[in-house]
């Protein structure tokens, strides 16, 4: 299997398939219990990954990850988790037109997070892309 390898492919798969996420997932749990629907996601999740990583035969034994990878995976695992447990909940709650772009808060999130802790440069683009999506949600938001 010969995928891109330039990260903008991937960010558009990205994007595309966190759309489909909102909508789908709107649909999902319309009829049952967000922390439950996002348990169900997190299988799906597992076993499509699993199957990837079994594909390209990726596996890698657990002790050949550094401590300090598993630390920031299992953070980070930590951090999707309650993400999504919060993102399905809003999206059972209110409209995904508002709750999808609510949630696109992240990446400006992402850009001072990254300036703060991983020692990225703030660019004009970059702020003005960031300011941009704020003020796209506040409008969202409040309108």
């Amino acid at each position: 299997m010969n995928l891109p390898s330039n990260w903008q492919s991937y960010a558009f798969g990205s994007a595309f398939f966190a759309a489909l996420t909102a909508l789908f997932g709107k649909l999902g749990v319309a009829n049952i219990n967000s922390n439950y629907a996002t348990f169900i996601r997190t299988i799906v999740i597992l076993c499509v990954t699993a199957a990837i990583i079994s594909a390209r035969d990726e596996w890698q034994k657990p002790q050949q990850v550094a401590p300090s990878t598993w630390l920031f995976l299992v953070l980070s695992g930590i951090a999707t988790g309650l993400s999504w447990l919060c993102y399905y909940r809003a999206l059972q709650l209110g409209p995904v037109s508002k709750v999808a772009p609510v949630d696109k808060l992240s990446v400006a999130l992402a850009i001072v997070l990254g300036i703060l802790f991983v020692g990225e440069t703030l660019t004009w683009p970059v702020a003005l892309g960031g300011a941009l999506i704020v003020s796209g949600s506040v409008i969202i938001i409040v309108f």
